[in-house]
C-alpha cells in the first residue's frame, strides 16, 4: 500500500497543478493590482518548481498538516474532519437501508425464480441502474421537499434547534430523504450478486446431497445456499466500510448536504489545490484500505482461504 500511496500522491499533485488557473485567478478584476496577486502566489509557494512544492506538501501531509484552504481560509484537516462526520452518518444510514432493501429482494426473487415478482424486481433494478442518479435526486427533492414539504431540502440541522436529543432527531430528519433516495438507487449490485449466487448454489452437489438426506428446505437454504451466496457480498464489504467516508458527490451536492462530496465540488470550482489533493488522496487511501479489509473479511468468513 505504501508504494501505491506514493504514486497516487504524485499523480494527484501533478494533475491538480495541471488544472487551468489557480486559487487566486478569481480574485483578478478591473480594480485588482496585479502585484498584489503576484505577491499572494509567491507567499503561497505557487511560483516554486513543482517538485519543491510536492516535497513540501507530502512532507507536511506525512505529519498531518494538509495545508490551508485557499478559498475557505481554514486548515484542510479541520475542513475534512468537520465534513467527514456528516458524510459518515449519511452514508451509514444509506448503507443500512440499501442492505435492508437489497437482501430481502434478492432472496425473494431467487426463491420465486421466473415468477411475476421476480420479473418485477429484475426490471426495477435494471431501471434504477440505468437511470442517472441526479435525475432521481432532483425529482425526489421536487416531490418530497418542495411540493409536499415532508423533508428539508438542505443542511444538516435547523438553526433554531438546541439540545442533544432534539438536535440528533433533527439531523436524522435531514438525512432521511437523501439516504432513502441513495438506497433505492443502490440495490442493483447487491441484488444481482446475491440473486445469482443463490441460483448458482441451488444447483451444487452438496445442496442435492443435503436434500437427499431429508434435511428440511429451510435449513438447506439458510445454512448452505444463503451462507455461500453471501460470500461475494462479504468480499465487497471492506469497500463499503471505507466508502462511508468517501462521500456521495452528486447526492450531497444536489441535496445541499455539507459533507465531503459537496466539499470536493466546492474545491474544484474554486481551484483549491490543497483541498482537492487532500480529498483525492484520502479517497485513494480508503480504496486501498477497503481492498485490505475485504481480504481480511473473506479470510474470516471463508475457511478455504485460510487453509490455502
Amino acid at each position: 500500500m505504501i508504494p501505491q500511496l506514493f504514486i497516487l500522491s504524485l499523480l494527484v499533485f501533478l494533475l491538480a497543478k495541471m488544472m487551468p488557473g489557480d486559487p487566486f485567478s478569481g480574485l483578478i478584476g478591473p480594480n485588482t493590482d496585479p502585484k498584489q496577486i503576484a505577491a499572494l502566489r509567491e507567499a503561497a509557494g505557487l511560483n516554486d518548481p513543482w517538485w519543491q512544492q510536492y516535497i513540501h506538501w507530502i512532507s507536511n501531509a506525512a505529519h498531518g498538516d494538509l495545508g490551508m484552504s485557499y478559498t475557505m481560509k481554514q486548515p484542510v484537516s479541520t475542513l475534512i474532519g468537520s465534513r467527514m462526520v456528516n458524510t459518515f452518518w449519511l452514508s451509514l444510514l444509506a448503507m443500512i437501508l440499501t442492505y435492508a432493501l437489497a437482501i430481502p429482494m434478492a432472496i425473494s426473487a431467487a426463491r420465486h425464480e421466473g415468477s411475476l415478482w421476480d420479473r418485477i424486481l429484475l426490471i426495477y433494478n435494471s431501471v434504477t441502474f440505468g437511470i442517472p442518479a441526479y435525475v432521481v435526486y432532483l425529482l425526489f427533492i421536487f416531490i418530497f421537499g418542495f411540493t409536499l414539504g415532508l423533508f428539508p431540502t438542505g443542511g444538516t440541522v435547523d438553526p433554531n434547534v438546541s439540545g442533544f436529543f432534539p438536535t440528533l432527531i433533527n439531523k436524522i430528519y435531514h438525512m432521511i430523504l437523501p439516504a432513502i433516495t441513495m438506497a433505492l438507487l443502490g440495490t442493483t449490485a447487491i441484488f444481482t450478486y446475491l440473486r445469482s449466487g443463490i441460483l448458482d448454489e441451488q444447483t451444487q452437489d452438496y445442496v442435492k446431497t443435503a436434500r437427499a438426506k431429508g434435511v428440511s428446505e429451510d435449513h438447506v437454504f439458510t445454512r448452505h445456499i444463503l451462507r455461500n451466496a453471501l460470500l461475494p457480498i462479504a468480499a465487497n464489504f471492506g469497500f463499503v466500510i471505507t466508502g462511508l467516508l468517501g462521500g456521495a458527490i452528486f447526492a450531497e451536492t444536489i441535496f445541499g448536504y455539507p459533507g465531503l462530496g459537496k466539499l470536493f465540488i466546492t474545491a474544484i470550482t474554486g481551484r483549491d489545490y490543497s483541498v482537492i489533493t487532500a480529498l483525492i488522496l484520502l479517497n485513494g487511501f480508503l480504496a486501498l484500505l477497503g481492498a485490505l479489509l475485504s481480504d481480511i473479511i473473506m479470510a474470516i468468513v471463508d475457511p478455504r482461504i485460510r487453509i490455502e
